[in-house]
């Protein structure tokens, strides 16, 4: 936030703040585990610290929260409302909906159940969380009150009439609830097998120093276009986002898979990498407008376009085991970027016979030359390299002038 105004403006304005401007808006369904976690305890210190200067929040929405420089912020001031003596926390269902049961589930049960934010926009009802968590959280005392009993309470007070002047609670209470909530949220915990991060990058047809031309190579491309910022779509766990990354780049780095997703987020942090954006994406299936009207939350294309796009190692899973045409692939990356560093690998590489070798080779238009041909339609190619000792191929294209 900036201050524009120090002093008093009237009798009913004493300040005046001009939000900063977030460069990509991210959603809760697009974070891994341990970013909704964060943001959960975020979203906790901040109504405990309101409750030290006789405020509180009204409303405890995870979409309160984006992600700045690497660290999840709270954006919404409007949030805020005077605390008295007595009164209920108000965000508590919200809470509970938008935060503990996605996380609960995710630890308990299945990491890919934070999709039904994408279905819930109001967060994961009570009732269908508790009826998905398998019976032992009902031993966890946190689990148990905040969402098994939460979700009973719901039930049976849903056609009773109740008013708000009824219910009490002492400020002891309210801030034990809270404490209640850091607790059962921290001891909440999400890690997939030590195979799968041990994994990435280990299955390659190539040697690391071959693997080391392909990073020179991608930084002799951006040092070409000098990008301010880079979605790099199919990232894993960020090792090419990192060469942006690290030369100030704003990049989102977007993967389908949590493992990685979490692996690239935890990595960030311990290195305190501030202009990397680790994010949940399936490109075949990427984030659509929802809500009111489809406009409350942005689709992918709407937040776009961006400068520049990696796509490496992408195009194959696209056309071959998603079996999407090389036209559409490249009309896509056309409505998103005005630079994209692109990699074809052809056929004869190891990787793409892999996924040939579980069904019938029905790509005859999956060739180098059909693929510079369709690229060539929405984009001009700058530069083209071969990965020496490797069939593949690295290009630098900028998008054709309308």
């Amino acid at each position: 936030m900036k201050l524009i105004l120090s002093g008093p403006i009237s009798d009913r304005v004493y300040k005046t703040i001009e939000p900063e401007l977030i460069p990509f808006i991210s959603y809760p369904y697009e974070w891994c585990f341990s970013q909704l976690k964060n943001a959960a305890l975020t979203t906790l210190e901040i109504q405990k610290t309101a409750l030290n200067f006789g405020m509180s929040l009204k409303d405890s929405s995870a979409y309160n929260i984006q992600f700045r420089k690497g660290k999840p912020i709270f954006i919404d001031t409007l949030s805020f409302e005077k605390y008295s003596e007595g009164q209920l926390w108000v965000a508590y269902r919200q809470f509970c909906q938008h935060f503990l049961a996605p996380l609960a589930l995710m630890s308990y049960k299945d990491i890919r159940l934070n999709q039904l934010l994408r279905v819930y926009i109001d967060g994961v009802p009570l009732d269908l969380a508790s009826s998905l968590l398998p019976n032992r959280t009902r031993f966890s005392f946190s689990i148990l009150s905040h969402v098994h009993l939460h979700a009973k309470s719901q039930k049976y007070f849903s056609n009773k009439s109740v008013t708000v002047n009824s219910q009490k609670m002492s400020r002891s209470s309210f801030l034990g609830i809270i404490n209640s909530l850091e607790t059962a949220v921290r001891k909440l915990k999400w890690q997939p097998n030590d195979t799968e991060w041990a994994d990435y990058y280990q299955d390659t047809n190539y040697t690391s120093k071959v693997f080391e031309r392909k990073k020179q190579i991608i930084v002799e491309f951006l040092d070409i276009i000098k990008p301010k910022n880079i979605w790099d779509i199919g990232a894993n766990t960020g090792i090419f986002s990192r060469i942006a990354g690290n030369r100030k780049i704003q990049t989102i780095s977007f993967d389908i898979d949590p493992a990685a997703v979490e692996k690239n987020y935890l990595d960030s942090l311990k290195k305190k990498e501030t202009d990397i954006l680790p994010l949940l994406l399936d490109l075949t299936n990427p984030s659509s407008g929802i809500g009111w009207e489809n406009q409350e939350r942005m689709s992918l294309l709407e937040r776009g376009p961006v400068e520049a796009v990696f796509a490496l190692a992408l195009i194959h899973h696209l056309a071959i085991s998603n079996n999407l045409p090389l036209s559409k692939i490249a009309e896509f990356f056309a409505k998103i970027c005005n630079y994209l560093i692109i990699e074809f690998i052809p056929k004869k590489d190891t990787q793409v016979q892999r996924l040939l070798s579980t069904r019938e080779d029905i790509f005859p238009n999956y060739t180098q030359d059909a693929f510079e041909n369709k690229f060539e339609q929405y984009f001009k190619i700058k530069k083209s390299i071969k990965i020496k000792d490797t069939y593949r191929i690295l290009y630098l294209m900028e998008k054709r002038k309308v």
